[in-house]
């Protein structure tokens, strides 16, 4: 992959909303160069799809977010692509990724509620056959979501301590 490429790829990988003028006046390239380029970059599947962050408790809405690690037994001639197929079907299902070290899979699913969270990994996950044990783990609060701080920290102001 050549330079400009990447530095536009890094550019709308940082802001998707940004114009072909702004990428434009950013790399030295024509807004014709970059709209080309775009249209290629898309049809090749390299840019997959343009997402928006949004911050669900600002939003007032109270999702519950949990990572679950799921130890898989491989049945015979299937590997790992066939039991994340299963698993990313699911709605709740957030993100599917294949692990090294004690897990093999790591899934991350949304919910309305804790109980409905464990529910579905209970119903859905743990009764799988290919699953052979899950660990679930609840997003308490998240700071950083792909790139972005969430959670800006504010000033503290504490007290002096007197002896």
């Amino acid at each position: 992959m050549d330079d400009q490429t990447r530095n536009i790829l890094e550019i709308l990988e940082d802001d998707a909303r940004i114009l072909p003028e702004e990428i434009a006046a950013l790399t030295g390239m024509t807004v014709e160069e970059i709209n080309q380029k775009i249209e290629y970059l898309e049809k090749a599947k390299i840019i997959r799809k343009y997402k928006t962050i949004i911050d669900w408790e600002l939003a007032g809405e109270n999702y519950v977010y949990a990572i679950i690690e799921l130890k898989v037994h491989l049945e015979r001639k299937l590997g790992y692509q066939a039991i994340a197929e299963r698993l990313y079907k699911f709605p709740e299902v957030r993100s599917v990724r294949l692990l090294s070290g004690e897990h093999d899979i790591s899934i991350t699913v949304r919910g309305n509620s804790m109980k409905q969270v464990a529910f579905f990994v209970a119903e859905k996950i743990a009764t799988l056959d290919q699953v052979q044990s899950t660990a679930t783990h609840f997003v308490l609060k998240t700071y950083k979501e792909n790139g972005l701080i969430l959670d800006e920290p504010d000033q503290v102001k504490r007290l002096a301590v007197s002896p």
